[in-house]
């Protein structure tokens, strides 16, 4: 069931959350980034398969969506979250930052064709697909230009499929568990946990 009930306008409580979400989910980001420098030549073979491995950047949209549900949300927590991740230090620097608003566009654009309105599994696995095919489009211009077009739209299937995954079913995974322990009780995720138990 969609959540009709509340204001779309930001309270005090939601821009520190998102902060705070934003800076926590920026650590996470800047340790898949070292993960990334070192797996992710697993992906030499045929390197639009990298693709697979890049949902976990588009989980601070994803999360930001669903728990604030406010208009920004997604781009909010994306964007400081890439900004952290570049500030702690990664090997693409304040580039990331960009990408992080580009990827925050994917997932906010699904979130506001349901009104901030739903917030349910299906919707998260929309926003982070969204999310991780605005980015691989972007990379196509900033990283891969040389790639044939095959390659290219298969990174961005393989994109696509990770954020569905990595963002969107781990991010709706990650709220159900945080609402679970009442965390979130004063935002939309808790209220729903509460009115199903």
């Amino acid at each position: 069931m969609g959540d009709t009930t509340r204001s779309l306008r930001w309270r005090t409580i939601d821009i520190v959350v998102a902060a705070v979400l934003g800076v926590a989910i920026g650590v996470v980001f800047w340790a898949w980034s070292l993960l990334w420098g070192v797996f992710g030549t697993a992906f030499d073979f045929f390197k639009p398969a990298g693709g697979l491995g890049i949902g976990i950047w588009m989980l601070g949209a994803v999360l930001g969506g669903l728990i604030i549900r406010k208009p920004g949300a997604a781009l909010f927590v994306e964007v400081i979250a890439a900004l952290v991740e570049s500030l702690i230090g990664n090997q693409w620097g304040l580039t990331s930052v960009l990408e992080g608003f580009v990827e925050a566009l994917g997932a906010e654009l699904i979130f506001a064709l349901f009104a901030y309105r739903v917030f349910k599994l299906p919707v998260a696995m929309l926003a982070g697909a969204a999310a991780a095919v605005f980015a691989t489009v972007w990379e196509w211009f900033t990283y891969y230009p040389s790639w044939a077009w095959g390659w290219k739209l298969a990174y961005t299937g393989f994109g696509a499929v990770s954020g569905l995954l990595l963002a969107g079913l781990l991010g709706w995974a990650l709220v159900r568990a945080m609402a679970g322990t009442g965390v979130l009780d004063r935002f939309g995720a808790g209220r729903e946990r509460a009115s199903t138990v």
